[in-house]
């Protein structure tokens, strides 16, 4: 077993020992054993903390515990509610993720993520936005991205985008807070760009952060509207293919599941104790719809580290308490800025400037929008 402790996916300081090395997390590790075509050393403890095993188990026991054990019934009955409400939006998300993931080959977004354009901003939103994983599970692919030459600004825009406005996170969100969902939706992808524009036309030009050093010129002749032409001429709809695409969606599913489930598990039991055990007056006194509340909700974010699917539910029982519709938003999105194991990989492979240009930046513009829904 080697002694470098750093995850050889994302560069973090690695934590869990497979295949001779170390990594951050099961995603990290399962990507690296695509990669590299490690064999899988199953064993039931492993298969039993695999999310797609606990998470579904445990959803089934919560829901129905309130049946047998009256004491926790107020709870269990919130928590079904939710589940009532997540479930369809949460598999809807993974499935466009895993069409995502087997169908838009990763060159793709390394081609349009290169140059110093207006433009390449705005593919990092729309292109962070359909990744469709939360903040964990995109450090990888943002980091990929750095190494292949994408430039610091649309790393930065990439990053803040995939978590915070993700397919799983939009439907959940919609189905969460209706209409208002797309408010906040808007406001994140709004927040997204206007940081990867900040860093590309104030930032870089005065060199306050860090230049990629891996970045290179882009291909002459390269064309994705021939290459995109050329795939489906050569496609063929045969039972066979359609067999392997499936496999292949399936496939992207997976470990999109394994880095999302989870959080969404926790931020469901949260929420339903949350609601079932704290005090109406306590949501309306602390978080409520002021300037104070609003920092409060910010301090919270802060120190609860959930990526953006597990904190839905959490700030939709925060709107439903207090109807504060920017604090929600606070909740969601402060927390995610502020998220120590992103930024401690971002600190580690660009610079520590960009951290702090991503914190400087960004948590005011947070503050703001929430002030402004909280208004509405």
């Amino acid at each position: 077993m080697t002694a470098d402790r750093r995850d050889p996916v994302c560069g973090m300081t690695g934590v869990l020992e497979r295949y001779g090395r170390w990594f951050c997390s099961e995603g990290c590790a399962a990507e690296y054993a695509r990669r590299s075509g490690a064999p899988a050393r199953p064993s039931l403890w492993r298969s039993l903390r695999d999310p797609w095993v606990w998470v579904p188990a445990s959803m089934a026991a919560l829901a129905f515990a309130g049946l047998w054990w009256p004491a926790v019934k107020p709870v269990s009955d919130i928590y079904r509610g939710y589940l009532r409400v997540v479930w369809i939006p949460l598999l809807a998300g993974l499935v466009l993720g895993g069409l995502i993931d087997h169908f838009v080959p990763r060159e793709y977004i390394t081609r349009l993520l290169t140059g110093p354009r207006k433009r390449v901003i705005g593919r990092a939103t729309v292109l962070g936005f359909l990744a469709s994983t939360c903040s964990h599970g995109c450090l990888a692919l943002s980091l990929e991205l750095y190494r292949k030459g994408a430039s610091t600004p649309a790393v930065a825009a990439f990053l803040l985008a995939s978590p915070w406005a993700s397919m799983a996170l939009t439907f959940i969100l919609l189905s969460l807070f209706g209409v208002k969902g797309l408010l906040i939706i808007a406001a994140s992808l709004g927040i997204a760009f206007a940081t990867g524009l900040i860093f590309q036309r104030v930032l870089a030009p005065r060199g306050l952060i860090e230049v990629n050093p891996h970045t290179t010129e882009v291909p002459e002749g390269f064309s994705i509207r021939a290459d995109v032409a050329r795939r489906l001429q050569g496609y063929r709809l045969t039972r066979a293919g359609l067999a392997e695409d499936v496999r292949g969606v399936v496939a992207g599913m997976i470990p999109l599941g394994r880095m999302v489930l989870g959080w969404v598990q926790f931020g469901l039991i949260l929420s339903a104790l949350a609601g079932g055990l704290v005090p109406h007056g306590v949501f309306e006194r602390w978080l409520g719809p002021t300037p104070l509340g609003l920092l409060a909700t910010l301090l919270i974010a802060s120190i609860i580290e959930v990526c953006s699917e597990g904190t839905a539910p959490m700030a939709f029982e925060l709107y439903r308490h207090t109807g504060a519709l920017g604090n929600a938003f606070a909740m969601l999105m402060g927390g995610v800025v502020t998220d120590y194991t992103e930024l401690g990989a971002v600190w580690r492979a660009i610079g520590r400037r960009t951290v702090l240009w991503i914190l400087l930046v960004t948590l005011p513009m947070v503050a703001l929008v929430g002030l402004l829904l909280n208004v509405l």
